[in-house]
């Protein structure tokens, strides 16, 4: 892979009088200007008026100085917001004009310098930090440098030599002959980082990013370092004898003999060399990498990253091109990001899905929001509806042809069709499926048609979809798929043509086994219709059918409380079907709690009609006769709306005893009603229970009579003499014992009624006693209260200006005031209920 591209800047031809002793020893790089120190002592400033990265360049030799007679410059390092070059040679840091190249006289040298740095994020408008140590000494010295002067504002003692130093702010990254650390000088702490055993030469520590160090640490590791000692990312492994690294994002460059070997910090894989002869150092600047040989300097220029990505993808190197691009985001152009994002994401899901893994693809063409119709045109007989579309897909080298592998490899076939129902599945209802729902959802039916996914098919096309039914329709009716049908017109809005299709199902007999309740479906569609036209046009032939599953298209509520048919319409309709009719008027008494007598009477009337008409067909099914009866007995109990008179004249010449008996009741003909109960009905349990229900809510005295009037009835007859007693023994608590002795005849023995007599006289003493203890707590009350009152009336209060009102909390200002059980003070209108003055 080629991330970086070499380019010859300058080259030291030999000047042919013997032998040439220029050696280039550091080099500093500021926009176009480059400043080159030899072994000779020289500095020449040098500008290349072409970065862009071509081959050729045209390099311009500006000045040159020599510094003295002797002696390497040492390192260079311009500053441009002052136009200062430091120069490090023969042991001290002297001052020139970045340009001129000239002295500053006003900046004397500062002695005893074995290497400096200057700190760039400490850089001012008028100042930058000078860091310079000192080897002999062991110290670091930290000077303000100005236009015209400079001061030493800290000195920080080392405990060994310093042998290569960098800075982030005011922290310091030192390494000596045996180990690297960390030293603030402002916070004055420090931090030991690793050990190591290298050699002078290949001592390093750079700085490489935002608080950031690339070290030469142990076992041949470029190691990561932040200023607070952690690391950001993984280490990289390098070659042994590494003299120098640079990092330019997301690459690390570290150079070894004669090549520069070119690592990335995503992956800390290998990704190019570069041979470059008699190379000793590395420049990192914010565009390229500059490489410097002893006659020679090159520049490494970072290949575009957006080439990088596409010759990865190119080479189906797909990870790693996902990889590089989203750590790469905040290096491009926010709108040439995602277009380029959009472009290797779709690719690389085109790799992976011709590999088939199903899976990555998905979630990349969905992350790539690619159009749908892009994977549809891949598939044969899947054609795009839209007529505009044209392919745009970047062509890969491993992709397939599908007609081929279906006809060939049925099973792969299978899973490349299944991917298609998945993919298409989950961005149908997105904004990436919005882009063509008519070829989405028309392709996910011809899928599920072809593959016999019947129960997705029905799915697809009950709920809201944009198939064409130009060629939906043909295609169900060939597989005779007519429930589908149905489902399709419905989603469409055709209901007449839905309900039409399913109809013609059940009246052939023709329905699918998976759709064995195409009739209830039928009701259901109907009950949610509000369009009358398309229910009347159907309601009688369900009715005919089935009036109680019929009876939901008029009792199905629809949003806001309504219903298509109100209840006069819905009656007149369901004249002729009684099962409906009473299950409809159940509906408006029990659920819509309807009052209007109509309804109460109507209900009633339909009952005793059912009723009558099952006894007079000798019907056999007892249960259902009974539970009729049971449920008129409790609507003429329970009802207050329906005409008692006019249903009493329909049921008199019936055996209906007890309902006549209800409806005398509600007359408040009782004896008559326990007549019919104890000698039409035969039934002495109805009659108590009569007495029971009638007295429920209303005084003893009540209860009493009624009960009265019943053990008379038993009396007017010999035959009821055990049931009389047995009447008098169960609810004796029922009964006023002294009109109880004056009707029973003078014939019934003692024995015969002695247990009723002990249970009366039990009830009737514990009333008294009941009474008499009520009676003597209201006393207890009474007498609390008047002692309560005699405590507060005989005793003494003060009221000064200095009391207030508990409540209100205002001063009592007249010798009218409440005083409470409790003792405090409240004024008359405060107080809610005051036990006494």
């Amino acid at each position: 892979m080629k991330v970086f591209t070499p380019v010859l800047v300058f080259q030291k031809m030999p000047s042919g009088k013997g032998r040439d002793k220029f050696s280039i020893q550091c080099l500093e790089c500021f926009g176009k200007n480059l400043y080159i120190g030899t072994k000779e002592g020289v500095i020449e400033y040098l500008t290349v008026n072409n970065t862009s990265g071509k081959e050729s360049l045209s390099v311009r030799e500006v000045g040159k100085r020599q510094m003295g007679r002797s002696g390497a410059i040492g390192q260079l390092t311009a500053i441009p917001v002052l136009n200062h070059l430091l120069v490090l040679w023969d042991g001290s840091v002297t001052v020139l004009n970045m340009f001129s190249l000239e002295l500053i006289p006003a900046l004397k040298k500062i002695q005893n310098v074995s290497l400096f740095y200057v700190s760039e994020s400490a850089v001012q408008t008028d100042s930058v930090e000078l860091i310079a140590a000192s080897t002999k000494r062991k110290t670091v010295s930290v000077y303000k440098v100005y236009v015209d002067r400079w001061e030493c504002v800290r000195q920080v003692a080392l405990p060994q030599e310093p042998v290569v130093l960098a800075a982030h702010g005011t922290c310091l990254c030192v390494a000596t002959c045996d180990r690297y650390f960390l030293h603030d000088y402002q916070s004055q702490t420090s931090l030991d980082l690793f050990p190591h055993n290298l050699g002078k030469q290949n001592i390093i520590a750079n700085k490489c990013g935002k608080e950031e160090f690339i070290l030469n640490g142990p076992g041949c590791l470029g190691m990561f370092v932040m200023k607070n000692g952690t690391s950001q990312h993984p280490p990289v492994q390098w070659p042994d004898g590494v003299v120098d690294a640079a990092v330019h994002f997301p690459y690390v460059l570290a150079l070894q003999n004669q090549t520069v070997h070119i690592y990335s910090i995503l992956d800390q894989q290998l990704k190019q060399t570069v041979s470059l002869q008699s190379a000793k150092s590395l420049v990192s600047t914010e565009e390229s990498v500059y490489v410097v040989a002893d006659k020679e300097i090159h520049r490494l220029s970072p290949v575009p990253l957006e080439d990088q990505i596409h010759e990865l993808v190119k080479s189906q190197r797909v990870d790693e091109a996902l990889a590089l691009l989203d750590r790469l985001q905040d290096l491009l152009p926010k709108d040439s990001y995602k277009d380029l994002q959009k472009n290797v994401i779709c690719t690389s899901g085109l790799i992976k899905f011709y590999r088939e893994a199903f899976v990555e693809a998905k979630e990349l063409f969905i992350k790539g929001e690619l159009d749908p119709r892009e994977i549809i045109s891949l598939y044969p007989a899947m054609p795009v509806m839209s007529e505009d579309f044209t392919p745009q897909t970047t062509a890969v080298s491993n992709a397939k042809d599908l007609w081929t592998i279906s006809r060939d490899d049925w099973p792969t076939f299978q899973q490349y069709l299944s991917f298609l129902d998945d993919f298409l599945s989950e961005v149908r209802p997105t904004g990436q499926g919005q882009m063509c729902p008519q070829d989405i959802d028309s392709a996910l039916f011809k899928l599920y048609l072809e593959q016999g996914e019947y129960e997705k098919l029905d799915q697809l096309v009950s709920s809201q979809n944009n198939c064409n039914l130009q060629t939906c329709v043909p295609d169900l009716e060939e597989h005779k798929r007519f429930f589908t049908l149905g489902l399709l017109y419905q989603s469409q809005g055709q209901h007449f043509n839905a309900i039409q299709t399913w109809v013609k199902i059940v009246e052939e007999q023709s329905e699918d086994p998976l759709h064995i309740n195409v009739f209830k479906h039928i009701v259901n569609t109907l009950a949610n219709l509000e369009h009358k036209p398309i229910i009347w046009k159907f309601v009688d032939w369900v009715l005919q059918r089935d009036q109680e599953a019929g009876i939901l298209i008029f009792t199905k509520t629809h949003t806001n409380s309504h219903v298509t048919f109100a209840p006069e319409e819905a009656l007149t309709i369901l004249t002729n079907y009684p099962v409906a009719m009473i299950l409809y008027l159940e509906y408006l008494i029990n659920e819509l709690q309807s009052k209007e007598e109509k309804h109460h009477t109507m209900l009633i009337t339909s009952y005793v009609k059912q009723i009558l008409q099952s006894i007079e067909d000798d019907y056999n099914n007892e249960s259902s006769k009974e539970e009729m009866r049971h449920k008129l007995q409790q609507l003429l109990w329970q009802s207050s709306f329906y005409n008692a008179d006019c249903i009493y004249d329909q049921i008199t010449p019936s055996l209906l005893h007890v309902e006549r008996a209800i409806l005398l009741g509600k007359s408040g003909k009782h004896k008559k009603a326990l007549q019919i109960l104890v000698h039409e009905e035969k039934d002495q349990q109805a009659a108590e229970n009569y007495c029971w229900r009638t007295s429920a809510g209303r005084d003893r005295k009540f209860t009493q009579e009624m009960f009265l009037n019943l053990l008379q009835i038993y009396l007017a007859s010999s035959h009821h003499v055990t049931t009389a007693v047995d009447l008098l023994n169960k609810n004796a608590a029922s009964f006023d014992l002294v009109s109880v002795l004056r009707v029973l005849p003078d014939s019934w023995s003692l024995q015969l009624v002695l247990r009723f007599l002990c249970e009366s006289l039990r009830g009737t003493v514990h009333d008294k006693r009941m009474r008499g203890l009520e009676m003597s707590l209201a006393k207890v009350e009474t007498l609390r209260h008047k002692h309560v009152w005699m405590e507060a009336t005989l005793k003494k209060i003060k009221v000064d200006r200095g009391c207030v009102c508990h409540s209100c909390q205002k001063r009592l200002t007249g010798p009218e005031f409440l005083r409470r059980p409790s003792g405090e003070l409240t004024h008359i209108s405060c107080h809610g209920g005051g036990s006494g003055h």
